[in-house]
């Protein structure tokens, strides 16, 4: 999660407002040590992307914590649906950071009882979620990476969906999403920036299925 820090800065008596750009996490108390050492640092405070917010002193606690939990996730999904035989495939990579390391989780499945290539990128975006939540991922930013722009409008709201079906996978993700007090970010992208989970979603209908979390080196 990226962290912004806010100060107020005194020389000669006079006083004003000092605001950082938004700075990785592990950056923050090494710049507020520094602006420390010029003595005329006062009443900084840290907010995340969140708009929450801290001071130094409860930040400082609260680092070894943000540390262990999962941060900085960038999700990346896709479906894929197969008319003959009516079997879809799914495809999803999650990267993400927890203490200091990053991580990667990759999983693809074949789902039955789909009805369209919408659909099995639904499926594919509520599992991604449910894997979140198995991570332990909660509270934060994350941005969902998919080459199915109609899916992405439709799921930030910028296009209707007057589709059944699918309205009632957006009510579960949504509901999903909230209950884990998520942020999404929906980044739609072409297929070329998205063939990890492209290709795990064929290699699922080919029936060949990937299922791996591990630290990356």
């Amino acid at each position: 999660m990226k962290m912004k820090i806010k100060w107020q800065y005194e020389f000669k008596g006079r006083k004003t407002e000092f605001e950082s750009e938004w700075l990785s996490k592990d950056l923050v108390l090494p710049i507020v040590e520094d602006l420390n050492k010029t003595g005329r640092m006062k009443n900084a405070t840290v907010t995340d992307e969140l708009l929450n917010e801290w001071t130094v002193k409860e930040f400082t606690k609260l680092n070894k914590q943000l540390d262990e939990a999962p941060g900085e996730v960038e999700v990346y999904f896709d479906g894929g649906f197969d008319r003959e035989t009516q079997i879809a495939g799914i495809g999803i990579a999650v990267y993400y950071k927890k203490n200091g390391e990053d991580w990667r989780c990759r999983i693809n499945e074949k789902l039955l009882q789909l009805e369209s290539n919408n659909e099995a990128e639904y499926a594919a975006l509520y599992k991604a979620i449910e894997l979140l939540e198995e991570i332990g991922v909660k509270q934060v930013p994350v941005t969902i990476t998919g080459d199915s722009h109609v899916v992405l409008k439709q799921l930030s709201g910028e296009w209707p969906c007057f589709d059944e079906t699918l309205n009632k996978w957006l009510d579960r993700i949504d509901h999903k999403m909230q209950s884990l007090h998520l942020s999404p970010l929906y980044k739609p992208v072409d297929r070329r920036q998205n063939k990890e989970a492209d290709k795990l979603a064929n290699q699922a209908l080919q029936g060949n299925f990937v299922s791996s979390h591990s630290v990356i080196s």
